[in-house]
């Protein structure tokens, strides 16, 4: 596996990055050829982040992790992503190999089209203009996760977010 591994606001240690090295490395037995893994570390106010990225055939694999400690984020991405593995190997040895041991860069890529989401449901609804801080009011007041709304001053569509730190995103459109 080729890991590539930055930070954010955060110096990468030697031990750290040794740690990643040997965690992630544990998941080097599902694959032949080298993988591209990239690894990102941040700190935002008090939470330690670690983002983890593999690139398959076909598919990516992502895990995110916060806490207090770093090292315990790492073996929780890592338990994540051997999971997603395996749920995906199984998948496909189901699917390609009649149940056989497998290696993923031996198979196709799935076919997106018979595993894809399909809309079930269309919601129309009317968009008062609104500023930011009621988008926000209208959001929490429906406990919903996210506000699409007309912003008053720019007559564009605008959606509000929350975000997991507990503070709020706002989406524009760029012209």
């Amino acid at each position: 596996m080729k890991i590539n591994i930055k930070g954010k606001n955060i110096d990468v240690t030697e031990s750290l990055r040794d740690t990643t090295l040997k965690k992630i490395g544990r998941l080097d037995k599902y694959f032949q050829k080298d993988v591209e893994v990239f690894v990102t570390y941040s700190v935002e106010k008090n939470r330690k982040i670690i983002e983890v990225t593999i690139n398959l055939p076909g598919n990516i694999l992502r895990a995110e992790e916060s806490g207090d400690d770093m090292y315990v984020s790492i073996d929780r991405a890592v338990d994540i992503l051997d999971g997603q593995i395996r749920k995906y190997k199984t998948k496909l040895q189901k699917r390609y190999q009649n149940g056989a041991t497998i290696r993923f860069e031996n198979i196709q890529p799935l076919n997106h089209e018979e595993n894809k989401p399909k809309i079930v449901k269309t919601k129309k609804f009317p968009m008062k203009p609104m500023d930011e801080e009621e988008a926000v009011l209208q959001m929490e007041l429906l406990r919903h996760n996210f506000f699409m709304f007309r912003n008053s001053e720019t007559d564009e569509v605008n959606v509000v977010y929350k975000r997991k730190d507990g503070d709020y995103g706002l989406i524009e459109p760029e012209i």
